[in-house]
């Protein structure tokens, strides 16, 4: 399961829409440390106004590879995320996660191309 969702917040959901708010927080609960990796670069990236910031240490282990699998994966958790923090996420690789400014169209199609995939690509993360 991707998330812990509370019976408060479940019971919400199935009454009607549930606001961005409320979504944030269970992922934030639920998947602590794909949000702190994804927090931590939209902070760097607002601090330093640079178009974009990119992690490349891999997870701890195999439940922090999860979370950010099971986070980046979906449209609603991603989109969330895109709007709270009010960046651009891309995602190459069990680690690669980087956020943009959502001007930086250049950098952020640079990233998301073949080339920059291939070129990400190292023998110790094939089985990532």
């Amino acid at each position: 399961m991707s998330l812990t969702v509370s019976t408060e917040l479940l019971d919400r959901a199935r009454a009607g829409e549930i606001d961005d708010a409320a979504f944030i927080a269970c992922v934030r609960d639920s998947l602590p440390y794909a949000w702190s990796v994804i927090s931590g670069l939209a902070e760097q990236r607002g601090r330093s106004g640079a178009e974009f910031a990119g992690n490349e240490v891999p997870p701890p282990d195999e439940a922090a590879r999860g979370q950010l699998l099971r986070c980046l994966a979906s449209d609603a958790m991603r989109g969330a995320l895109e709007r709270h923090f009010g960046v651009r996420l891309a995602f190459q690789n069990c680690h690669r996660v980087a956020v943009f400014h959502p001007a930086a169209t250049e950098a952020y199609d640079e990233f998301v191309t073949p080339r920059a995939q291939i070129l990400n690509q190292k023998p110790e993360l094939v089985d990532c």
